[in-house]
């Protein structure tokens, strides 16, 4: 299988974020990636590449011109106020104030521009947000020329990022970006598979509206879970994509037997859906150990995982999203790799 890395992925290093109460280190660091491309060389999975660059376009054909225009800017307009520190967002525009003007002031836009608190912006923020999409786009590129599969190992991760937000550890939606590309060349219908264990808002709200892209996510139910305010049951679509939506909520204690039996329902929805191409957002943070999550899943899973994904015999693009427990992400990424190789 073809990786895609990138070492500008060590640019961005958030000194911390707001979690419970409490300004904590960053939970999303450089050693995740760092793990994750150790196990790759290490088990010999294939040649892995540094991504092409790709021309701004494939990025505003997901996110608002605006949206991207202040990730490019935002360190230099917080650094020019004497600022030396990560940049964060401290207040949103949240239910019963306007969202329909930007603010001028940096201080505005981190909070017109955010979800969360979770998102800090750096020197080299833009660098390795724009190559961690570089990475995704390279890999939909591959199959779009007829490759059988490939893994992007994206760094910072994506699927949080809506369309004109950033959250979540998220800036640019990696996923949603290779999902636009292959549509644009070649791929008539796409499905974008989310095991992470956190709700893929942004993907979701991305294809809402639209039939020719599938959205299928198994996370913590959002009654219990991170992003809490989109991901239950009932959201299936609008419009034209009325029905390409497909949430499938769990709670805390989710098993790896529970887990695989909705993903079953999760292949059989994608199989029905006839994609022409399959991307996944990997996040491997539905493992027992992880720090910030509540289901149960052991190593066994994760290739039981990757076997599942392979039975669809669809072209397959991995994207990297989350997993926390460091010392464990590159054995547990690796382990969907090699099952989807082997099966």
């Amino acid at each position: 299988m073809l990786t895609i890395y990138s070492d500008d992925h060590r640019l961005h290093h958030g000194a911390a974020e707001f979690y419970r109460g409490r300004l904590v280190p960053c939970f999303e660091m450089p050693a995740r990636a760092d793990q994750v491309l150790g196990r790759v060389r290490s088990l010999g999975l294939g040649p892995i590449v540094p991504p092409d660059r790709f021309d701004r376009a494939a990025l505003t054909r997901v996110h608002t011109e605006d949206f991207v225009r202040f990730l490019e800017t935002a360190w230099g307009e917080w650094s020019a106020l004497g600022e030396t520190g990560d940049a964060l967002p401290y207040a949103w525009p949240a239910a019963d104030l306007r969202q329909d003007v930007p603010p001028d002031h940096i201080d505005g836009k981190l909070g017109f521009y955010s979800i969360d608190a979770a998102v800090p912006i750096t020197a080299g923020t833009w660098t390795a947000v724009r190559s961690s999409a570089d990475c995704a786009l390279t890999g939909a590129r591959h199959l779009a020329e007829g490759g059988n599969s490939a893994f992007a190992l994206c760094r910072p991760p994506g699927h949080h990022a809506g369309a004109r937000a950033m959250g979540g550890f998220c800036y640019l939606n990696n996923a949603a970006i290779a999902a636009q590309y292959l549509r644009d060349h070649g791929s008539a219908r796409v499905a974008v598979l989310d095991v992470d264990y956190h709700h893929g808002n942004g993907t979701q709200a991305i294809f809402y509206d639209r039939g020719d892209v599938l959205f299928v996510s198994l996370h913590g139910d959002p009654k219990q879970e991170y992003p809490f305010f989109l991901g239950y049951a009932d959201e299936t679509g609008t419009g034209a994509g009325l029905g390409a939506n497909r949430n499938y909520p769990l709670p805390w204690g989710t098993t790896g037997a529970q887990y695989l039996s909705v993903l079953d329902s999760a292949i059989s929805d994608i199989a029905a859906f006839g994609a022409d191409s399959v991307v996944v957002s990997l996040g491997v943070d539905t493992f027992v150990e992880d720090p910030i999550s509540h289901f149960e899943l052991v190593a066994n899973d994760f290739t039981s995982i990757g076997q599942r994904i392979a039975s669809l015999g669809r072209p397959t693009l991995f994207v990297l999203e989350g997993g926390y427990a460091v010392a464990d992400i590159g054995g547990n990424v690796a382990a969907v790799l090699t099952g989807f190789a082997g099966a």
